[in-house]
């Protein structure tokens, strides 16, 4: 079932990140893709963490959308904010955060971050492998 695609708003407050995460795992339940839940779960709560911890103030809402598409599962989640684009840092060892992009890094296929008009949106790609397609 390629050329799926769902997207979904969710205000911009800690108990969001939950809720985006609970959703993404029902969308890949229903695509029936069971194998890509674990990783595209904790990439999401990675991207919408980053939305709560540093886009407030800038929007009420962030946007979450899942694609299929050509054998990859595609993460996009924008927002508002456009005065700073993330990128990889590498955190020292003692430091307690900044290793979010690590792991969408080490998760995901391919993943980068594209300005809109207002904002910007973080994406990441997953490979649907033939075993989970329907």
């Amino acid at each position: 079932m390629s050329g799926r695609t769902h997207v979904t708003r969710f205000r911009v407050r800690r108990d969001s990140v939950a809720a985006a995460r609970r959703h993404v795992k029902q969308v890949l339940i229903e695509w029936r893709l069971g194998g890509l839940v674990d990783d595209t779960v904790l990439i999401t709560s990675e991207l919408a963490t980053n939305v709560v911890n540093h886009a407030k103030g800038t929007g009420d809402y962030f946007e979450l959308a899942l694609r299929r598409r050509d054998g990859v599962l595609v993460l996009e989640v924008s927002d508002s904010y456009q005065w700073q684009m993330p990128e990889l840092q590498k955190p020292g060892p003692e430091d307690l955060g900044g290793r979010g992009l690590f792991l969408v890094d080490a998760l995901s296929e391919t993943w980068g971050v594209r300005p809109r008009s207002t904002g910007k949106t973080v994406w990441a790609h997953l490979p649907v492998h033939p075993r989970e397609q329907p």
